[in-house]
């Protein structure tokens, strides 16, 4: 781990679009991409002690770490909207062994010192009709928090104010009280010995850390991005609660 820069792995939040246009008697095909880690990587572009590398979801394949001291150089590890299965398979699944086991190479990275943030969405935790698939799971060991078995979703279309619980944690340091409403999130279950920052609808964790092993992880129970997160995004206390989420994590502060 580097002692001046904050070297962070952030994993997901792409997808490519398939659309199928009906014009009448014409049908029109169309494909696309779209990358929603713009919106973290915009809010931390002023926090020069921070270095983000991505990888997309169709890349985490071929381009997760191979190694566990490869993924030891990070100090951060964040998991968005990116499901189970896409960190647990190969590219060449007909192959014995395939690989080492992601999950338990995360689960180890943390235990030994390393930092990690799941954020909510269609596919992680537990996610859209059980698509994110973390419940049970060596990252279920590391969180604060228990995952449900079953789709875990709260969606609230009129949204939901979060509501800080631990003001004077060093995450939320000049983190304005205000707010903004999200569209939805995660309804989980905080572990016993972990802190909730702050909590949503009838005391639903929202932001939930603790202390695994000589690691830290946070279960941030909504999107970081659009859609549960669109007023999220262009809120004033944005990019300064990120920085100092990845500075405690990373034991650069508290």
């Amino acid at each position: 781990m580097n002692n001046e820069k904050i070297n962070v792995l952030f994993l997901g939040e792409t997808w490519t679009v398939t659309k199928i246009h009906t014009k009448g008697f014409d049908v029109v095909k169309l494909g696309g991409f779209d990358d929603y880690s713009v919106y973290l990587k915009r809010g931390l572009q002023e926090a020069d002690d921070i270095e983000i590398d991505h990888i997309p979801n169709h890349e985490i394949l071929t381009e997760f770490p191979e190694k566990q001291s490869q993924l030891d150089e990070y100090d951060v590890v964040i998991v968005s909207d990116t499901g189970r299965n896409t960190l647990t398979m190969y590219g060449d699944m007909f192959t014995m062994p395939m690989g080492p086991d992601r999950l338990e190479m995360i689960r180890r990275f943390v235990e030994e010192g390393g930092g990690f943030i799941m954020a909510g969405g269609y596919v992680c935790f537990q996610g859209f009709q059980g698509k994110g698939n973390y419940h049970g799971s060596e990252i279920e060991k590391l969180l604060p928090v228990n995952i449900s078995e079953i789709d875990d979703r709260v969606e609230r279309t009129d949204g939901v104010r979060p509501t800080v619980t631990t003001p004077d944690h060093d995450i939320l340091q000049g983190v304005a009280d205000d707010w903004p409403r999200f569209l939805g999130y995660q309804s989980l279950e905080a572990k016993e010995g972990s802190t909730v920052l702050a909590e949503a609808g009838d005391g639903d964790p929202f932001i939930t850390v603790w202390e695994y092993g000589d690691g830290r992880s946070m279960a941030f129970a909504s999107d970081l991005a659009p859609h549960w997160g669109i007023d999220f995004v262009d809120w004033e206390s944005y990019p300064r609660f990120w920085a100092q989420t990845l500075r405690w994590l990373s034991k650069r502060t508290g």
